[in-house]
């Protein structure tokens, strides 16, 4: 059986920590960093990226385009006896 694993690439200098992704996301894999970038805006962080189903909500509602996801299939293999 073919599983769909996504991984969140972050832009965090682009970013300028309007949230929508963070309330886009399903799978809570984002989050607002407590640090800021270097025009002084908080940003977003993946915290939990092992939880990305790769659904791309988070990119979608970027203003900013600062979000890309990219997806990959992982075959689970089961054991034959």
């Amino acid at each position: 059986m073919t599983k769909i694993k996504g991984a969140v690439v972050i832009q965090t200098e682009q970013c300028k920590g309007c949230g929508l992704c963070v309330e886009a996301c399903v799978s809570n894999v984002l989050t607002m960093s407590v640090n800021v970038n270097s025009r002084g805006y908080t940003y977003c962080l993946a915290l939990n990226p092992e939880l990305c189903i790769g659904c791309a909500s988070c990119a979608v509602v970027c203003p900013d385009s600062c979000i890309t996801v990219y997806r990959q299939k992982e075959e689970s293999r089961r054991d034959e006896e």
